[in-house]
């Protein structure tokens, strides 16, 4: 059985999506964090389902990436039941959603969730009374306590088990109810679509102009009439009532919600102010917010930066035990010279030189998680709205460069939730230039090698000059490329709740395992291959001048020579770092036979660079060509090698500009 799980975003779906399927997915506080469907299994008294985790959507009309997925999913799948989670404490907004989706005329269960904060508000919901006026099964859950679950799913069976085929309908007035009976009556001649849907909730898609459905009807015997009969209902329901069609449907919808809401809810008359309102008068200020969101940030690198690095010292003594005993091990074992160099500084050295950064990571994302879960992001979010609309661009694109810092590849697929093409191509455009976790292992081992003391605030200003050319070059890109209207930034800022030490730790393991999973299969792969060319050709020594890898940085080294780090090894650190930004430490690591001592690579580290040309490099491993993962995402979300070649292009060629342009200021001033 095919289980559909719908919701608005911060509704608790993700939660109750985790309780019911053992997913360790996480739960996140902001629209965007479930971008694709998930899928995970239920299992209870012998019966099973598969359920799906659609994104968080408002409505179903298709206006931005993430409503397709859901109605796709819906339209295309069928699956047997689909269980809409409302938010208890905003029930009128959410069973909008709940009316689009009885309209469609599928199976439904409604999922009342969060009941615990609707009592806590004082706010009560008859379940039984909006049941009875639904006409569908209603049952009050609170996730997270698996409270309600059990009697959800019983109720989820016994619906796609008798496949109800009644019909929901409301009343739209006389007059759209009189477009809508003709429509009907033209459609109904088309097998097809009346095979695939209910003509009533086609007709009413028709009349709110939805795109997917006019293409539908290209594909009718009786296309061209009913595009005919469409643009005189238009007129005439323009011309009657002012309004078009659309908006008065959305109008009878919600006189439709709000009688059921007031039927079945009471609510406190004294309105209490919360936590959340006394808090957001200062985080959300249109003085004090920016300057605190800088403050949580900078706070955020800094305790990274001090808190990781007493183990990054347990891990190097580790990696350098395994490497001490792996040499002996093979020598005692006969084991031939170049395969013992293999062993120790191809695998050893070069996959723990990225795995000694584990600490940094995992201690970042702890602290991202933190900030998401306990609600800030979402502020966040809202704060620089203002500063990204006075640039021309959409405040919720700040959402997936938040996501960015984490991965590029899940910002790059978070543009689904904004609404317009413009907004979602910028979006893509500049998301690169977000300093994710990949890039991280860098900065720690420069910043830490030549700004001793001052690592937190060198890596703070890396993450801010990725922000800062992202809203540059997205305004650009606004003005030269990607011309027309803004759309508006609609956001729901959730309550500022105190997050599970158990969501966090499961968030960060999630985010940090994924690093450790890449360094056992990418990286250890690109490692090995830079091994085998710091070997060859057969007779030079290991890594030197005369080894291929040497020849190929040596190609491009002349090109890095104005930004100050035009060496073999830096240029091959670069060229390898396409693949994946962690192999730039690696590829030190290996070619230098520092292994995973982060003294020992910054030790190495000091040959080829100065604190000066440090930073220019840090600085264009931050802007040039995104990794090869975050190239493939683009070229998947905006369907076309034109604009991804493009993004590769730009990024590398200002890359180079910003770093030369540093390095000869920076000398002509007297720095080194």
């Amino acid at each position: 059985m095919n289980v559909g799980l719908i919701g608005n975003p911060n509704c608790g779906k993700t939660s109750l999506f985790n309780e019911l399927t053992g997913a360790r997915q996480h739960v996140g506080n902001w629209p965007g964090v479930t971008v694709e469907k998930k899928v995970g299994k239920y299992t209870h008294d012998g019966k099973s389902a598969v359920i799906v985790d659609l994104p968080g959507t408002y409505s179903l009309g298709a206006y931005s990436e993430d409503e397709l997925v859901a109605r796709n999913y819906i339209i295309q799948e069928r699956p047997e039941v689909v269980i809409d989670v409302a938010d208890a404490t905003n029930l009128e907004r959410n069973l909008y959603l709940t009316v689009q989706l009885l309209e469609m005329g599928i199976p439904l269960v409604l999922a009342v969730n969060m009941m615990d904060e609707a009592q806590k508000r004082q706010i009560g919901i008859d379940i039984q009374k909006l049941s009875q006026r639904l006409g569908i099964p209603v049952v009050a859950t609170v996730a997270p306590k698996r409270i309600g679950i059990h009697e959800l799913m019983e109720k989820a069976v016994r619906i796609a088990e008798a496949k109800p085929n009644e019909s929901f309908q409301i009343n739209y007035g006389e007059t759209i109810e009189r477009e809508i009976d003709a429509l009907v009556h033209i459609m109904s001649d088309s097998v097809e679509l009346k095979r695939k849907y209910h003509l009533r909730w086609v007709a009413i898609k028709l009349l709110e102009n939805d795109k997917y459905f006019l293409e539908e009807i290209k594909k009718t015997p009786k296309a061209i009439l009913i595009k005919q009969q469409l643009s005189e209902i238009n007129n005439r329901i323009s011309q009657s009532k002012g309004e078009e069609p659309e908006t008065l449907i959305i109008d009878k919808r919600y006189q439709f919600i709000s009688k059921i809401v007031e039927a079945s809810t009471k609510k406190s008359q004294a309105y209490a102010e919360t936590l959340s309102d006394r808090i957001d008068r200062i985080t959300t200020s249109r003085i004090w917010g920016i300057p605190i969101f800088a403050l949580v940030m900078y706070s955020v690198f800094s305790l990274t930066f001090a808190l990781s690095d007493p183990m990054i010292g347990w891990i190097e003594t580790f990696f350098g035990w395994l490497g001490e005993l792996a040499a002996v091990g093979m020598t005692s074992a006969g084991v031939s010279e170049l395969m013992s160099s293999f062993v120790v500084d191809g695998v050893v050295n070069g996959v723990g030189s990225i795995l000694v950064f584990i600490p940094p990571i995992f201690m970042m994302f702890l602290f991202m998680s933190l900030l998401e879960d306990s609600g800030y992001m979402a502020r966040a979010a809202y704060v620089m709205d203002r500063l990204m609309r006075a640039l021309g661009l959409h405040g919720k694109s700040f959402i997936s460069y938040l996501i960015g810092f984490g991965c590029n590849v899940p910002g790059v697929m978070g543009t689904r939730t904004l609404e317009s093409r413009k907004d979602r191509m910028i979006a893509i455009m500049t998301i690169p230039f977000m300093s994710c976790m990949a890039r991280l292992p860098i900065y720690v081992l420069l910043a830490g090698a030549f700004f001793t003391g001052r690592e937190g605030i060198v890596i703070f200003s890396l993450y801010v000059l990725g922000i800062v050319l992202a809203v540059m070059t997205g305004k650009i890109l606004s003005k030269a490329l990607f011309k027309g209207d803004n759309s508006h930034f609609v956001m729901e800022l959730p309550p500022y709740r105190i997050p599970t030490i158990k969501g966090l730790f499961i968030h960060m393991w999630e985010k940090g395992s994924s690093f450790i999973r890449k360094a056992g299969t990418v990286i250890f792969s690109v490692v090995v291959i830079i091994w085998v060319l710091s070997n060859l050709p057969a007779g030079v020594e290991y890594a030197s001048a005369d080894s291929y890898i040497a020849r190929l940085g040596g190609a491009i080294a002349p090109i890095f020579q104005p930004a100050g780090f035009g060496t073999w090894e830096a240029s091959a650190a670069l060229l390898f770092g396409v693949l994946a930004k962690e192999v730039v430490v690696g590829t030190f690591g290996v070619i230098s036979g520092a292994g995973e001592d982060e003294a020992a690579i910054s030790s190495a580290a000091a040959q080829y660079f100065t604190p000066l040309s440090a930073l220019t490099f840090m600085i264009m491993t931050l802007i040039y060509m995104p990794c090869v993962a975050t190239v493939g995402a683009i070229k998947r979300e905006t369907n076309s090698w034109r604009w991804t070649l493009f993004a590769v292009g730009y990024t590398t060629v200002l890359g180079w500009f910003l770093a030369v342009g540093v390095f000869q200021i920076g000398k002509f001033m007297g720095f080194s």
